[in-house]
This record gives C-alpha cells, structure tokens and sequence, in this order.
C-alpha cells in the first residue's frame, strides 16, 4: 500500500497541475472566441472551412487590440480618443464606470506605475499576526496630511481567490518589504501557504536574526 501511494500520489503531481492547466486556458480561449460573432455570419471560419477552429476568436481579440494601439498611438488617434471620452463624459453612469476601470487598468498596466510592484508584510488583524500584502500606491495626498504620516496602500488578497480582498492604509514604518516577487507571492496566497518560494543563501547570511534563529528559509 506504501509504494501504492507513492506512486499514485507521483502520477497526480504531474496530471493534476497538467490538466487543471488545459482546462483554464480551454475556459479562456472559449470565451475570447466568441468574439467571432463580431464578424458577419459569412466570414465567421465554420461557414468559411465547414468546421470549428478554435482560437481564431483569441488571434482576432489580439488582432483588434494591436490596430487599435496603433491607431491612438498617433495624433490623430489620440484626438478621436479624446473626443470619445469627451462623450463618455457626459452619460452619468457610463462616465462613472468608464473613468474607474481606466484608471485601475493605467494604474496596473502603465510601465511607470508603482501598483502591484512590491509584495509586503503588514501586522493585521493584530500585532504580531502577519498578513502577505501587495503595495499599490504611495503618496495618498489627504491622508497624510489628515494623519500626519507617511502612509502606504497595500492590498490584502484573499486565499485562494486572490482576485478578491480589501484595501488598508498603513504606515510606511509598519510596511515590511520582501524580496520574492509578485509571482511568487500570488503562489503562496493561492496554495494557502504550501508553496513557500526559495530564499537564497546570501539573504539569509545577511540576516543574522535568521540565522541565529536556525529557521530554514527554504522550500520546505
């Protein structure tokens, strides 16, 4: 039963990731497919070639967002996006929505943003618990000047859904940086702790508390 285990477990650890892998990307590509209806019911690749070819909807998608790119990329695209936006400005709900989500989506994907850059440790919900956390801005304007310190926004993700979770002020001195990178910190909120990221022997030789605790900084 022992070498039973051992190896059904064995199998597991490479079908398992494998096929929850295909049936996420299987889910995604499904999806961005239906933007083939976009395209009249002539063009569409079923009446085209007679069967289904999946994963033209994902190189459409890719398509339109790249000429689009390309076009408010210039002066003229950006006056025509100026102007939409000027219209959006002026519906009540839409220009709620509209200006929301684009600045979220700037502040994320933007080259010079600072959001979602840093994986951090803050004490909550008391002192001396510890909450993995991802730093999204600095400099919060009334805040400081209301509180009179240096505060931080950090985002605490929920586990195992880390899509979802609540924002806290805090101050910067009660902000712990860490080395592992976002990736990594996704990791081991999503695996509820189990996978821990590996920690090189050079940060822990210039951590004496470390070293003189005996903790093993590493995989486990």
């Amino acid at each position: 039963m022992s070498y039973f285990r051992k190896y059904l477990i064995a199998g597991l650890l490479i079908w398992l990731p494998l096929g929850i892998t295909l049936l996420v990307v299987k889910l995604l590509v499904d999806i961005i497919d239906r933007t083939v209806l976009l395209l009249p019911p002539s063009w569409r690749p079923d009446a085209l070639f007679g069967f289904h070819i999946p994963g033209v909807g994902l190189l459409l998608s890719l398509l339109i967002i790249l000429l689009t790119g390309i076009t408010v990329a210039n002066l003229l695209g950006h006056r025509m996006v100026t102007v939409w936006e000027g219209l959006l400005a002026r519906i009540p709900l839409v220009r709620t929505i509209y200006s929301a989500v684009k600045q979220v989506v700037e502040a994320v994907l933007s080259a010079n943003s600072k959001s979602f850059r840093k994986v951090v440790l803050v004490e909550y919900p008391r002192r001396g618990m510890w909450c993995l956390a991802l730093q999204t801005a600095e400099r919060l304007g009334e805040v400081q000047a209301k509180t009179g310190a240096e505060v931080v926004a950090v985002f605490l993700p929920t586990t195992p859904n880390p899509t979802s979770g609540f924002v806290i002020l805090v101050p910067r001195d009660d902000v712990v940086e860490l080395d592992m990178s976002v990736d990594d910190g996704l990791k081991l909120i999503i695996s509820m702790g189990a996978v821990v990221p590996e920690w090189p022997k050079s940060a822990m030789k210039a951590n004496p508390a470390v070293a003189a605790s005996g903790a093993n900084p590493y995989h486990p």
